[in-house]
């Protein structure tokens, strides 16, 4: 990088970053990111605004292709094209984007098949934590998941139905940390990541919701028994149920 790019970047990293250019083939999105965190790398702050841009996205609510255009990204970040084209390719070796001759970058909408099977390995890596947890967590952090649910009792999930779905993602990652499993954790976090895009697409379709905080509060009582083998079969079965709800609806991703 030239020190004139230096300049130029040192003099932008102390304000806000402005809008991001994501292009897609109708219309130009342009969401908002926070300033760069100055102990990042310029590569490592593209990555990583990159990233929470893409996973914030509705990916799935769209047939439309998203394309990502590497020199807007840099003008607007204020560096050189090198940092970003450096974060693109790690996005595309964790499979977020995907890069084609002649046409540009775009963000990755998973097919069915391909959807399937990451729930089906999430189904294998979740329902070990949930074994994990009962035997790693303490009773007070099990009882925390609990609260999560606490504001969607009496039937209110469908009224809160933005907010439950947050939640949902909470509730998956939790069980995940509370295995105390560095190595589960590492193996399930960019899988998690694609996870929980399709989560809040599903989320609102049938009777998902309701399914879900059912589901929810039966695998609580698991954990807070810490019956082992009843934890770790309703979260695998949990998960399979989603995958078996995106065999019979999710044509939009075919």
């Amino acid at each position: 990088m030239s020190s004139g790019t230096h300049r130029l970047s040192a003099a932008k990293s102390a304000a806000a970053v402005g809008d991001v250019a994501i292009e897609d083939l109708a219309s130009t999105v342009r969401p908002r990111l926070a300033p760069f965190d100055t102990s990042f790398s310029f590569k490592n702050k593209a990555y990583v605004a990159l990233k929470s841009v893409i996973v914030g996205m509705d990916v799935y609510g769209s047939p439309t292709e998203i394309r990502l255009d590497e020199r807007s990204l840099a003008e607007e970040f204020g560096i050189s094209r090198t940092p970003v084209r450096e974060a693109m390719a790690q996005l595309e070796r964790e499979g977020f984007i995907r890069s084609v001759p002649r046409r540009g970058v775009y963000v990755v909408r998973k097919k069915k098949r391909e959807v399937i099977e990451m729930i089906t390995a999430w189904a294998a890596l979740e329902s070990m934590a949930a074994r994990l947890v009962t035997k790693n967590a303490s009773a007070e952090e099990i009882a925390s998941l609990r609260q999560m649910f606490a504001t969607f009792e009496n039937g209110r999930v469908r009224a809160h139905l933005d907010e439950y779905s947050e939640v949902n993602i909470e509730f998956h990652q939790a069980l995940i940390r509370l295995s105390r499993n560095s190595v589960l954790v590492q193996l399930a976090e960019n899988l998690f990541t694609h996870m929980r895009m399709i989560r809040r697409k599903t989320i609102g379709e049938k009777d998902r919701a309701d399914r879900s905080i059912r589901d929810h509060m039966h695998i609580i009582e698991a954990l807070e028994a810490r019956d082992t083998v009843r934890a770790e079969t309703l979260v695998r079965d949990h998960a399979l149920g989603l995958a078996e709800h995106v065999e019979k609806y999710a044509d939009y991703l075919d």
